[in-house]
């Protein structure tokens, strides 16, 4: 075999070997390439910088997202986007979260430089879905760190009535201890408080005074205000006490010996004389109920009658007969609750409604 026919077959397949190691080399490029887009996807992306901060979240670790670029707020950038400069910090801790599941990255767009990030997630029984505005915040090496150009927080305004105290996720708080105007605070002022975004918020209350199931509030839009209303309901202990304190001033009326008792509900006029002096006595205790009436409380108006014997000489002819008699009248009243947490409850008949404790 001569030499040239050797040389041939060598060639050839040098060729193949050199097609084949280029080929393999592009795979090799394009297989860095795309493992370098999932390494930056999952840990160097605005989608996984998002997805640190959920993770936070979900975790209750609320310290540390407050700590995350972008969620802490200036009073000047609060007032901006609407919400109360006072809004209260209370809400942003451990103690008040509420697990966040399902965590998913459903989107990312970048136009302008400005990437927006939407993810989808389960909060206790809601499902829900927030975007969330990401800047590039420099670079570390050679990878690019990030920070919210717009805050994940947002805000809800508060107003709770018949109470002062209330439990958001099982976290207690006090109105007056988390408001600006502490106890110089109108009951009725809506209360703001600063809360995380994503998060679910449960109002509850349960004193001794007031209770309510409560309302749950999902708060999925970055710097938005949600007003929540919460109206108590009088608890079984409270309405007898109203109704034990309420049948003792009545029976304290029953020991002035006059016809018209004074403060009280009830009373008797007689054209003529009184010859004794008036005994009085409740033959029927009103059944008293509590009733909500703006911040405070109010008894509707209930039925009761008193009973009267008292001896009246006639004008006419010097005669003097008993009387004895049911007297029936109507008594209300309202309770305000003092900001010691003790109750004023003043108790009379329409437009008389003296203190009684």
């Amino acid at each position: 075999m001569n030499s040239a026919e050797t040389r041939a077959p060598r060639r050839a397949r040098l060729g193949v070997d050199l097609a084949l190691l280029a080929l393999v080399g592009v795979m090799l490029v394009a297989a860095i390439g795309a493992g370098g887009v999932t390494l930056y996807q999952q840990f160097y992306g605005p989608s996984a910088f998002v997805a640190r901060y959920l993770d936070l979240l979900s975790s209750g670790r609320a310290a540390d997202a407050l700590h995350v670029p972008g969620v802490a707020l200036d009073r000047e950038t609060l007032a901006t986007a609407g919400i109360d400069a006072t809004a209260s910090e209370a809400l942003l801790r451990q103690t008040a979260l509420a697990p966040l599941t399902d965590v998913e990255i459903d989107s990312e767009k970048t136009v302008d430089g400005a990437t927006s990030v939407t993810v989808s997630y389960r909060a206790g029984k809601h499902e829900g879905s927030t975007t969330f505005a990401v800047e590039q915040d420099g670079w570390v090496g050679v990878t690019p760190n990030w920070r919210f150009s717009t805050s994940p927080l947002a805000a809800i305004e508060l107003t709770v009535r018949g109470a002062d105290q209330f439990a958001v996720n099982g976290f207690e708080v006090d109105r007056r201890q988390v408001s600006a105007a502490g106890t110089e605070a109108a009951p009725l002022d809506p209360l703001p408080l600063l809360v995380f975004t994503p998060g679910l918020y449960s109002v509850t209350v349960d004193t001794a005074i007031s209770t309510s199931a409560g309302v749950s509030v999902l708060a999925d839009a970055p710097l938005a205000t949600t007003p929540v209303d919460l109206q108590t309901e009088p608890t079984e202990e409270f309405v007898a006490v109203v109704q034990k304190r309420v049948e003792e001033f009545l029976v304290e009326c029953t020991a002035q010996e006059v016809l018209q008792p004074t403060a009280c509900p009830f009373g008797m006029e007689v054209a003529n004389r009184i010859a004794s002096a008036p005994k009085w006595s409740i033959t029927t205790q009103p059944v008293v109920t509590v009733a909500p009436d703006g911040a405070h409380w109010m008894i509707p108006a209930a039925d009761a009658v008193a009973h009267i014997d008292v001896d009246v000489k006639s004008l006419f002819d010097g005669s003097v007969s008993p009387i004895s008699e049911d007297v029936p009248f109507q008594v209300n009243g309202t309770i305000v609750i003092l900001p010691d947490g003790s109750a004023s409850i003043k108790v009379g008949s329409p437009g008389d409604q003296p203190e009684v404790g």
